[in-house]
């Protein structure tokens, strides 16, 4: 191939044409936003106009509650604390939460708000809610996520701090009794004392510490539970009439007898 200068100039055209493409001219200290910079800043400008769309919404809703509400049922969507007798807006804004964490369903007079999250899902000033339930648009019942599992409120007495602190009681005393099933007295102990502290002077409680100490080999422990549960099944026993009080004095006369067998075995 003969060498001509038009052929040396197409050479250096196509060399150039398949170089790399000329870079953006930057002043000093200027930085070239990246793809995902952009992406970033795009999602926070949308996160930011979400929040105030449901912000203003949450208003709406509150201001929808506030209007349509009553004297204790008014008070409690002040406070921020979920009601007997509320309607489902007052129970959004008692919560503070939207439509949107909640699944919402029900048909002929019933409706049924269930929490879309597993945990952390809306919160009114007691706890976490897990679920509402509502009869012709006002709440019969609503269920709290508690440590111990879950608890139902259904009537005045239950959303008590006497009803709550009941329901608490009640729940350690279910766990202590799966894990005395699984054979983990240590455990199990632990929660009826806990139950204990919640719920002083209950014979229930009592009666599962002592037999509880009994089984674990603490018999002086064991003797004086079962002391205190003889003296608090008297006082039920004076209480009682007719079948309940012969139930309790057949509670008491075991008690009774563990005491004997085990003072022996001393």
């Amino acid at each position: 191939m003969k060498w001509t200068p038009t052929l040396a100039v197409l050479l250096t055209v196509s060399a150039a044409a398949c170089g790399p493409w000329p870079q953006p001219i930057m002043q000093n200290g200027q930085i070239l936003a990246t793809q995902s910079e952009e992406t970033i800043e795009r999602a926070r400008q949308e996160g930011e106009l979400e929040r105030a769309r449901l912000e203003d919404q949450r208003a709406e809703t509150a201001a929808s509650a506030l209007a349509t509400c009553a004297g204790a049922v008014c008070d409690a969507v002040v406070r921020g604390e979920v009601a007997l007798g509320m309607n489902e807006a007052q129970v959004l804004a008692a919560t503070r939460s939207a439509a949107a964490a909640w699944e919402i369903r029900g048909e002929g007079g019933a409706t049924a708000m269930t929490s879309r999250a597993a945990s952390g899902g809306p919160k009114d000033a007691i706890g976490e809610i897990a679920f509402v339930s509502l009869q012709n648009g006002a709440v019969r019942s609503y269920t709290y996520r508690e440590p111990q599992g879950l608890r139902t409120v259904s009537s005045a007495a239950d959303a008590t701090m006497a009803g709550r602190t009941a329901a608490q009681a009640e729940a350690l005393l279910r766990e202590g009794d799966n894990l005395t099933l699984a054979g983990d007295l240590s455990r199990a102990l632990d929660r009826y004392d806990r139950a204990d502290i919640l719920r002083p002077n209950h014979p229930e409680t009592t009666l599962r510490i002592a037999t509880t100490l009994d089984k674990s080999l603490r018999p002086v422990e064991a003797i004086l539970r079962y002391q205190l549960f003889i003296h608090q099944m008297e006082l039920e026993r004076i209480r009682a009439r007719g079948e309940a009080a012969a139930r309790i004095a057949e509670a008491i006369t075991r008690a009774q007898e563990r005491i004997i067998v085990i003072e022996r075995n001393r």
